[in-house]
């Protein structure tokens, strides 16, 4: 999934219609590890936001650090749109990405 120069503007949520948060990266399976694992401190570890609801592959950092500040900027109810039409089921979509163990 990592190739060279990609990064990956992502949403996470608690659960359907939950907390949602915002991020970017350049190794989205390991990041979302990260997050699932609460091995970051922060928001998603407090507020157990571990499900990967939406991410866009993105060409360079600058686009996608100010596609992050504009998805950031947009009302809760543009996010949940574009979640749905995304992901309708709002289902996690790094379920299979690890094993067992790892979950």
């Amino acid at each position: 999934m990592n190739m060279a120069n990609t990064y990956y503007l992502y949403i996470l949520a608690s659960k359907r219609n939950g907390t949602l948060y915002i991020g970017v990266t350049n190794d989205l399976e390991r990041r979302i590890y990260e997050h699932k694992k609460n091995l970051i401190e922060g928001f998603t570890k407090k507020y157990n936001i571990h499900n990967l609801v939406y991410y866009e592959d993105v060409n360079d950092i600058h686009s996608a650090l100010q596609r992050e500040k504009q998805l950031k900027r947009w009302s809760r109810q543009w996010k949940m749109e574009l979640i749905e039409r995304f992901n309708p089921e709002w289902n996690d979509l790094a379920m299979d990405w690890y094993s067992e163990a790892e979950r």
